[in-house]
């Protein structure tokens, strides 16, 4: 009967992912088969640790968080969990060895967003991005590389650099709602001097950097990953350039997506794209 449950929470990981995230679902949908339940399950331990801090605001947050990191642990401990999406991502952590400081990394990023509004220097927004993002490219990481370390760790750096950027074009899309309803502040020179066209563009340039850094691991992931991540790469790098086109002012009234025909497109051009480098 456990292998049902089992079953049953892979399952709500999946639709936590496809409710949460159409875009990141479609990029799921193109890894390979064996690949798709893991990430699932890490897209699920990841968003509802920041569903807590994000949204949880008529409730004790700060309660709720320790709550779910000693169900977590105690998960690990014990080998299942009664909250199916702890016992999917426990399952996941076991059979790919996902070490503890990268969830650990993961879980204090999320505290500090309990508390912390403003990011004042580049070491303190690298260490919040360190924990809210490019662990978990790293933990994805992990079960693309099923257990080679060698891969992995030729692979790392260049994961980190894609979670990195992947978290700052999040930061420049929700710029309205983070400052205006959350009150955070991440990027150091907008806690200076504020939010404006040629910050907004410094931003930009940074981001491109670490898009451009990170897209030879993404030609070297193991070919059951590649289309997937390259799927994620493609749709992240047009919402920078469509950013990157719209007023700063106006980046601070609404949030910026890319509409579905272009989605589809990019989707295409990824297909065409990972052909190309498998010839």
């Amino acid at each position: 009967m456990k292998e049902l449950y089992t079953d049953l929470s892979f399952s709500i990981s999946r639709i936590i992912t496809r409710s949460y995230s159409t875009s990141f679902s479609i990029a799921v949908a193109f890894l390979g088969k064996e690949l798709r339940d893991p990430i699932y399950s890490i897209y699920g331990f990841v968003r509802f640790a920041d569903e807590i801090v994000d949204s949880f605001h008529q409730f004790g947050k700060e309660h709720l968080l320790e709550k779910f990191e000693a169900d977590y642990y105690d998960a690990m401990s014990t080998g299942i969990s009664i909250n199916p999406v702890l016992h999917s991502f426990q399952t996941i952590v076991r059979k790919y060895s996902i070490t503890d400081d990268l969830i650990r990394a993961f879980l204090d990023s999320m505290k500090a967003d309990l508390h912390k509004k403003d990011y004042h220097t580049s070491s303190d927004l690298g260490a919040y991005i360190y924990g809210s993002a490019e662990v978990v490219g790293l933990m994805c990481l992990k079960v693309f590389c099923n257990n080679n370390e060698t891969l992995y760790e030729r692979l790392r750096l260049p994961a980190m650099k894609l979670g990195s950027a992947f978290q700052k074009v999040n930061f420049l899309r929700d710029m309205n709602s983070d400052m205006h309803h959350l009150g955070r502040r991440y990027f150091p020179d907008i806690v200076l001097k504020g939010f404006n066209e040629d910050i907004k563009q410094k931003i930009v340039r940074d981001i491109e950097y670490e898009f451009n850094d990170s897209y030879p691991g993404i030609r070297n992931l193991p070919s059951e990953a590649r289309l997937g991540v390259l799927i994620a790469y493609r749709y992240y790098r047009r919402l920078l350039r469509k950013i990157a086109k719209i007023p700063a002012d106006m980046l601070m009234q609404r949030r910026i997506t890319v509409p579905a025909h272009r989605k589809v497109f990019l989707l295409i051009q990824a297909c065409f794209e990972n052909r190309l480098s498998m010839t």
